[in-house]
């Protein structure tokens, strides 16, 4: 039988992505993919895989999942989430498990997680899964039901195929995660359609703080807060937009474009958040509040280079974790008997 993943129970929304599928958004195709990269290159980097390999994304909770492989390595990075490994169906304890560190199961053992406390949550599975690209990527969009399981989020029943029947004998790795903290105040830089606004409409929006409302998906969130009609009224033509950019409709309330956005809008757009913070955008949901602090673009390209480096030290950032020893491997390196004695009656 391939080897699996099997999901129990999905979660309110667990999809498969990657760093998504750059490239083709002349075609109405979105980049895609995880809300959170520097979370799912995390996880990557603790289970021995390149940093685009897809992961499982979860959102609001995440899945319950049972191995159907001899073993497999895994590591759940983000979102503050819980999660505890069982080692059978018939067994009630449960055994938290160490966030921020690699972890194997065997065939057989399951896999709970719990509630995300903000964004999501990436369970990160060595060798990744055995699906086939579409356009250069696993990552799952839903709306155009391509990639990922099936091109949806995952249902109960699934058997997710991973791309190892087993995991590679070692040490589990562990990581700090103080650098994945979510944060209350995003950069931005001056959006192509500041001019419809009026000077305190301009300030007025970068001295607020907004809350994001129910109306939250992989596409946008909706926020909530002092309304900004524009002063030059809310229709353009359709122009090209990109995720972290902040369109503000009739309405007057912001919606802050995420990683499925659409790839034409005819909203002027007042601000747009910088590169360097938008996975920090990946870690806010319905709920969190946020503001937007104004830089320069040379301030915007500085932090953008700073992240780049900081990623490509991130594997750097893993080390050994020196309590996580396999218990057979302990068995056969201890020395437990060092002769044999007959432990009968004599019969001299």
């Amino acid at each position: 039988m391939t080897p699996a993943l099997r999901i129990l129970s999905p979660g309110p929304l667990t999809t498969v992505q990657d760093l998504g599928r750059p490239g083709h958004q002349r075609l109405g195709v979105p980049v895609g993919g995880a809300l959170d990269p520097v979370a799912l290159r995390a996880g990557n980097a603790l289970v021995g895989n390149a940093p685009d390999v897809g992961a499982l994304e979860c959102v609001g909770a995440g899945p319950t999942l049972i191995v159907e492989a001899d073993s497999v390595r895994l590591a759940l990075v983000g979102g503050g989430a819980p999660a505890w490994r069982r080692a059978t169906a018939d067994d009630a304890r449960e055994t938290a498990l160490q966030p921020g560190a690699s972890f194997t199961l065997r065939r057989g053992e399951r896999l709970r997680i719990g509630a995300i406390v903000h964004g999501a949550a990436y369970l990160a599975v060595e060798g990744g899964f055995d699906i086939a690209p579409v356009l250069g990527s696993v990552s799952t969009y839903v709306r155009g039901e391509i990639g990922g399981f099936e091109g949806r989020p995952l249902r109960a029943g699934d058997r997710v195929p991973l791309a190892r029947a087993e995991a590679t004998p070692r040490r589990e790795r562990e990581m700090t995660m103080d650098f994945l903290a979510p944060a209350d105040t995003l950069r931005v830089v001056e959006g192509p359609q500041a001019d419809f606004f009026a000077p305190e409409q301009i300030e007025a929006f970068h001295a607020a703080r907004y809350r994001i409302g129910a109306q939250w998906s992989r596409m946008g969130a909706r926020l909530e807060g002092p309304a900004l009609p524009p002063a030059h009224g809310f229709n353009i033509v359709s122009d090209a937009i990109v995720r972290g950019s902040i369109q503000i409709p009739g309405s007057g309330q912001p919606i802050v474009l995420m990683s499925e956005h659409q790839t034409t809008g005819g909203y002027p757009k007042i601000a747009t958040v910088i590169s360097a913070d938008l996975h920090l955008l990946g870690r806010l949901g319905p709920g969190d509040s946020v503001r937007f602090a104004r830089v320069a673009m040379e301030e915007a390209a500085a932090a953008r280079t700073l992240l780049t480096a900081e990623l490509e030290g991130l594997a750097r950032r893993t080390r050994e974790r020196p309590d996580a020893v396999d218990p057979f491997e302990r068995l056969f390196d201890a020395n437990l008997i060092s002769g044999v004695f007959d432990a009968g009656p004599s019969w001299n």
